[in-house]
Parts: C-alpha cells; sequence; structure tokens
C-alpha cells in the first residue's frame, strides 16, 4: 500500500488544497526543496512541479481521490503556514525536518482539515495508492 499526502496551504477548515499523492508521502519521500521552501509562492511552485512529474500526482482539477473526505485519514498532511511547511500524521502538526516526536493517544487533535466531500472523485487507478495482486489458477 502506499503512503498517501495531501498538500495545502494553510492550516484548518479553508486551508486550499494543492493536490495529492499516492505514493512516497512520508517526510523522508518529499523533496527537500518542497520542505524547506520559505514563502507561498515557492511551496506552491514546487508542490505542482512534483506534481505534474508524478503518475500518482492528483491536482484539484482531478477532483479529490480519497474514499474519505478529509485529511485525517490520509497517512500524511503538509501545509505551508506562517513562513515554513508543516506535517501531520496524528494530532498535532509537527516540523517534517525534524524527527517526529511520539504524541499522547488521549486528548483532542489539534489538526483540522477541509472537507472534500463535494470534490471527491475516488480513483483506483495510478493515483489512489491502491495494490491489487492476483494469484495464478492451479
Amino acid at each position: 500500500m502506499g503512503t498517501r499526502a495531501d498538500f495545502y496551504v494553510g492550516k484548518g477548515e479553508k486551508a486550499k488544497w494543492l493536490g495529492s499523492i499516492a505514493w512516497d508521502g512520508y517526510p523522508g519521500g518529499i523533496e527537500n526543496k518542497i520542505l524547506e521552501t520559505k514563502t507561498i509562492k515557492d511551496y506552491t511552485k514546487q508542490v505542482n512541479i512534483m506534481l505534474g512529474g508524478r503518475e500518482d500526482g492528483t491536482f484539484p482539477k482531478d477532483g479529490w481521490p480519497w474514499p474519505w473526505e478529509d485529511s485525517h485519514t490520509t497517512d500524511y498532511a503538509y501545509a505551508f503556514d506562517k513562513g515554513k511547511v508543516w506535517a501531520a500524521s496524528g494530532k498535532k502538526w509537527f516540523d517534517p525536518l525534524l524527527p517526529k516526536l511520539e504524541e499522547e493517544e488521549d486528548g483532542p487533535s489539534e489538526v483540522v482539515f477541509p472537507n472534500m466531500k463535494k470534490h471527491q472523485k475516488v480513483t483506483l487507478g495510478k493515483r489512489s495508492g491502491l495494490l491489487v495482486f492476483t494469484a495464478p489458477k492451479k
């Protein structure tokens, strides 16, 4: 199964979704030129270049590719906010250039995402990250 990731400008319900990838969405799989950007313009440009160069890249024009309605179920989400890139995979935002600290399982989530239900266009192709295996008949 792929490690999916969603990319945003801003955090919260009004964040702008830039797109998603179905594979290698963990911080080590994202190029540092994205994670180290210092401006919205550079972040947006680098994310768009990455999405356009990948078979598993989804742009907003393609529709929300996942069967879930927000990024809480996506493996990782990245957001450019307040001059830097943040990542989420759980209840808290963290710096993706640093090791992720363990989170407490109890307590409310600090991470809020926009609801993408009205943009859903679930795919089962390369952009889905779904692996399908078949066994030969005996």
